[in-house]
């Protein structure tokens, strides 16, 4: 029987469940276990941990069949989406994601938006009719990639991005319109080919495959190899990869993205605490590209969506036994779940958080 290396999550089964966190991550782990609460989770699958060191094994190669397995799961996933990947009319586009058992700062950043090229981008104008979303997309999924896994580094496209608000007059990224954006990806592309004296890579096989294997190498760089160091943080671990199709909190203003805690990780205070911005994607809000507004305004901006994630995330709470740290998109007024994990807070905090949640009855004195 063959040894099962990627797991899947979505329709509210998963493969995994969150005590796996050996094989799927910290991330991956937390993915499966919200998909088995039935919790709303976009569908994707977790490549273990175990695949990582093959990968180091293989001189930096993913073995065949472990290559068939992960194809497999792609091809599931356009199943499960509705949308193909790479398909010109109906594109399956997806984020990929480092995960470690530990978190790990100073590995990969996240790519979103993967499966973009110069066909899928007019594709996903057209079926959104929103060309200004599709090339806004394009324009971070462009710089994003070329930063993580093509090494050049993000303020040069920030530069090139600047340069065209000052030239337009603008001073909010939301004020570009859709031929601006799409200039602003021909001179990315325009930047990589100078840098790499190669094209932007079109093909999304292509695409995916870099990105992958670059979370792979990540867990070998430098930062990585000295936080472990400093961490007593086994070098033998490795790290899971992450792929889940995208929900977009950039698609106009019924549409959002934010992180927060279920406690105040300050305090330690019985409030819900995080930020979120409208029209924006997840590095928005913690790159200070515009200020985001504090998560008890969403009441007044989108009802619906704040009461269920009050619900959702209190439950994740209780399930967890533990004050949660969240991530979340909203996209056309639907909201979606993109990680939780157990927040970290000042010591103070921690005191009054145990002590509240024996009170709360949500935890017994021992534990």
């Amino acid at each position: 029987m063959a040894i099962k290396r990627v797991y899947f999550f979505g329709g509210g089964k998963a493969e995994g469940h969150g005590g796996m966190k050996d094989i799927l991550g910290g991330k991956g782990a937390g993915l499966a276990e919200m998909t088995n609460l039935r919790v709303p989770v976009p569908p994707g699958f977790t490549i273990g941990t175990e695949v990582c060191n093959l990968f180091y094994k293989n001189r930096g190669k993913i073995p065949a069949d472990v290559n068939r397995e992960i194809a497999a799961h792609l091809a599931r996933l356009e199943r499960g989406a509705g949308k193909k990947f790479g398909d010109a009319k109906n594109p399956l586009l997806v984020s990929v994601r480092s995960g470690a058992r530990f978190s790990m700062p100073g590995m990969m950043d996240t790519i979103l938006n993967l499966g973009l090229n110069d066909r899928t981008v007019q594709g996903l104008g057209k079926k959104t009719r929103n060309d200004r979303f599709a090339y806004d997309s394009y324009r971070r999924f462009l710089m994003m990639f070329s930063d993580v896994v093509l090494g050049i580094d993000k303020e040069h496209f920030e530069d090139l991005f600047e340069q065209k608000k000052f030239e337009r007059g603008v001073a909010d990224d939301l004020d570009m319109g859709a031929e601006d954006l799409k200039d602003v990806c021909g001179k990315f592309k325009s930047l990589v080919k100078a840098r790499t004296r190669k094209e932007f890579p079109q093909d999304h096989k292509v695409q995916f495959e870099l990105a992958r294997d670059a979370v792979f190498k990540s867990w070998n760089n430098e930062r990585a190899r000295y936080y472990r160091r400093a961490n007593n943080i086994p070098d033998d671990i490795g790290t899971a990869v992450n792929v889940q199709a995208m929900v977009f909190g950039n698609m106009g203003n019924d549409c959002a993205t934010g992180v927060g805690f279920t406690r105040n990780p300050s305090t330690g205070g019985k409030e819900f605490y995080g930020e979120y911005l409208i029209n924006a994607q997840g590095e928005d809000v913690v790159a200070g590209i515009r200020t985001p507004h504090q998560i008890k305004d969403l009441k007044k901006q989108m009802p619906g969506v704040f009461d269920q994630l009050v619900k959702i995330t209190a439950r994740l709470e209780k399930h967890f036994k533990e004050v949660q740290d969240f991530e979340f998109t909203v996209e056309s007024g639907k909201l979606y779940m993109l990680q939780t994990r157990a927040g970290k807070r000042t010591a103070a905090a921690a005191v009054k958080i145990a002590v509240d949640m024996v009170k709360e009855k949500l935890i017994s004195k021992e534990e």
